[in-house]
């Protein structure tokens, strides 16, 4: 009671809405920018049962956004050091770690112990994997994204109270967009407080849902620009046509191949360990389609740069060789090229570096 005092006396929470976030299980599924604010405050307000799932481990280019973690916990899981930190902060919550990948093989079974879920990956791919769980297991999901200046909020698979159907994602984006317009924070960067305004937007939509209190976002796209304070809410329409994709049962699930679906994958990527073998053959070609004024720049190797907004019509120029391997930042626009190289020049045999050049400098240091 006099923990969690300040939430009870609200009128429209009280004793009856604390049980309520006592007895909830929630999923926060990444645990970075935008899981660790949600993390720590759905942990501050007693959120019984904290699932942390998080493959991935901490790096110093974290650290500008993900205040969750400390210097000393670099190259640490993050699953497992936000359970240690956030047990720190309340000692009373049950945290499941589940340190995996969220794939069509366990996305399932992982989910349906849950309540509800939070979205806090940062790839179109896995978000359309992890709607389509939540749509099927019928569990509300909040969404968040960000990049730049700008973060985003929804609330799919939820009841609205205005509207008599529910919106998932798919509803807002029906198709991923091509891999040339994408780009992640590690490519076009972000300001470093706006995960923890969409963060905790996103908790406190968790909050609202559980408790039954307020309006949540369900239905409807909430955007944050920090630049000028813009905030805009647009209201989401469910439309048949555009979940015709979306698989409707376990065994569609399982068969989705959700990095096809969102050209992020190909058998002509190569692993890093690939790429320094390849790189050495000198009669191959390696290209660098960034943009001009990407970084950061590359100069352990000799390369040709040619962004991807000139690629088709600077390519018949350059390409002289039988092999070329094309890399990005992170490896989504090299996919782009890869495709608009081959099209053009069946003969040549081309591959994008996996990971991008980001994933290249980390086996550097």
């Amino acid at each position: 009671m006099y923990r969690y005092q300040r939430q009870i006396i609200l009128d429209e929470l009280g004793l009856e809405g604390q049980k309520k976030l006592l007895a909830a299980k929630v999923l926060v599924i990444g645990a970075g920018g935008l899981g660790c604010p949600a993390l720590q405050y759905l942990t501050a307000a007693g959120i019984g049962t904290i699932g942390i799932l998080d493959f991935d481990t901490i790096e110093i280019t974290n650290l500008n956004r993900q205040i969750l973690y400390h210097e000393n916990d670099i190259n640490k899981p993050k699953a497992v050091t936000a359970k240690q930190k956030l047990a720190l902060l309340n000692s009373t919550i049950k945290f499941i770690v589940h340190q995996l990948k969220i794939e069509n093989t366990n996305a399932l079974s992982v989910i349906k112990e849950y309540d509800l879920v939070l979205d806090c990956t940062d790839n179109f791919s896995t978000r359309y994997l992890i709607n389509d769980a939540c749509v099927i297991l019928n569990k509300p999901l909040i969404y968040g994204a960000i990049l730049k200046f700008e973060g985003q909020v929804a609330v799919f698979n939820l009841q609205s109270k205005t509207f008599k159907n529910k919106t998932n994602y798919r509803d807002l984006f029906p198709q991923p967009p091509d891999a040339d317009t994408v780009q992640s924070c590690s490519e076009a960067g972000v300001l470093g407080v706006l995960p923890g305004i969409i963060g905790t937007m996103q908790a406190a939509e968790a909050i609202k849902i559980i408790t039954g209190m307020g309006q949540p976002l369900s239905n409807q796209l909430f955007t944050y620009n920090a630049w000028n304070n813009a905030v805009y809410t647009f209201e989401i329409s469910t439309s048949e046509t555009n979940n015709i994709l979306m698989p409707t049962d376990e065994d569609t699930f399982l068969q989705f191949n959700y990095d096809l679906f969102c050209n992020f994958q190909s058998q002509n990527e190569i692993s890093i360990a690939a790429f320094e073998q390849l790189r050495l053959n000198q009669n191959i070609t390696i290209i660098d389609v960034r943009e001009w004024n990407e970084l950061p720049e590359v100069k352990h190797f000799s390369h040709l740069k040619i962004p991807l907004s000139d690629f088709e019509k600077s390519i018949d120029e350059l390409i002289n060789s039988k092999q070329v391997i094309l890399f990005c930042q992170s490896g989504n626009r090299s996919l782009k090229a890869m495709y608009l190289l081959s099209k053009r020049y069946p003969s040549v045999q081309v591959y994008s570096l996996k990971g991008g050049i980001a994933g290249w400098l980390k086996t550097q240091k």
